[in-house]
């Protein structure tokens, strides 16, 4: 009788571990799928997020040069007007994350800066300059240097950095819903990030 009963303990207990290996053979698999969905869809998010504006500078540029003291100069001018094309954009292949897949946690580390570049087409009105002070090239890259520093200021003063960041926070969201769907956390600089959290951080 003794015999019978360790027989059928052993048999329990065997049934038992088998589950246990089997449940979390099951349960590590469904990790390692959710985290190479994951992975996936990070690396399938756009990799660019375009935000595209037009600017218009009238730029008049004046430099003269003493010949014999200030009474005699060599004078030289233009008026330049510019039409700029200006885009900003997320490099998202730059996202810096890891998966703790133990935890169920997605960690956002590191977000790209913005990268901003500006396409001017140059007109140039009313140039005219003394035989003793032509224009060259420094002139040229004089004016091309200080309209970009005019269009920054006007790029900074309007609303295309933060239009930028709206679309930066729509393709951020798809982490969240993403790991909300499977249950998983997102973490972004060790700080839950929730629907308030997004709109609060990515938009700043």
């Amino acid at each position: 009788m003794k015999r019978i009963l360790i027989a059928i303990i052993v048999i329990l207990v065997g049934i038992l571990v088998f589950r246990s290996c089997t449940e979390n053979k099951k349960e590590q698999s469904i990790l390692q799928e959710s985290s190479m969905l994951i992975q996936e869809q990070i690396s399938n998010v756009s990799k660019l997020i375009v935000t595209e504006g037009h600017f218009a500078e009238v730029y008049n540029y004046k430099d003269s040069q003493e010949l014999f003291g200030p009474l005699i100069t060599a004078d030289k001018k233009a008026l330049v007007v510019v039409n700029a094309d200006v885009t900003i954009a997320y490099d998202l292949s730059q996202v810096k994350f890891e998966i703790d897949e133990e935890n169920k946690t997605l960690k956002i580390n590191s977000i790209p800066e913005p990268e901003i570049k500006i396409n001017p087409d140059f007109e140039y009105y009313d140039v005219t300059a003394d035989y003793l002070n032509p224009f060259n090239a420094a002139d040229y890259n004089t004016i091309k240097r200080n309209v970009n520093a005019a269009l920054m200021k006007k790029i900074d003063a309007s609303t295309l950095k933060s239009n930028a960041q709206n679309r930066l926070l729509s393709e951020l969201s798809k982490f969240y819903v993403l790991t909300n769907s499977l249950n998983w956390k997102l973490v972004y600089q060790d700080a839950p990030v929730d629907q308030n959290f997004l709109q609060g951080v990515f938009v700043d």
